[in-house]
């Protein structure tokens, strides 16, 4: 059974901005409240390859990825960003501690990684700039499919 397509985007975009407010708030961290400078001095700590590249890569795809997902502005691409990210945070900080976030483990970043691949998938649904931008455009060049 699936769901009615409202009921899909409204999931759709409830997803987006949950996970990318989630990220916005994390990369807003190691930007501003931690800063660069004490965010990579944290990744060369637990040995994160290039810490101040990996400290903007990471500060800027959260920052910018969490509100393009807030926005459904280039979904699958912001997806595609946050997972790699989160595979990084999970490779290099949180796998060797278990699950549970509040034993440094890598349940958050499991999840938020999931999550960013399932929005890369599914795209931003009707209820986002994406659609706005490409989804008439697409639905005038292709035709709707016909279900059995």
């Amino acid at each position: 059974m699936t769901l009615p397509a409202a009921l899909r985007d409204l999931a759709i975009l409830l997803a987006r901005v949950a996970v990318g407010a989630v990220f916005v708030a994390h990369g807003w961290q190691k930007l501003v409240t931690n800063g660069i400078d004490g965010t990579a001095a944290f990744f060369e700590q637990v040995g994160v390859p290039a810490p101040a590249a990996a400290a903007w890569f990471a500060a800027l795809v959260e920052l910018v990825g969490g509100a393009a997902l807030v926005l459904g502005l280039l979904v699958p691409v912001a997806g595609a960003l946050l997972t790699l990210n989160m595979i990084g945070a999970f490779a290099f900080v949180h796998a060797g501690n278990g699950l549970f976030v509040d034993q440094g483990g890598y349940e958050l970043v499991l999840v938020l990684g999931a999550a960013s691949l399932l929005l890369a998938a599914v795209g931003s649904g009707r209820l986002g700039v994406d659609h706005l931008l490409l989804g008439r455009r697409a639905a005038r060049t292709v035709p709707e499919r016909q279900s059995a």
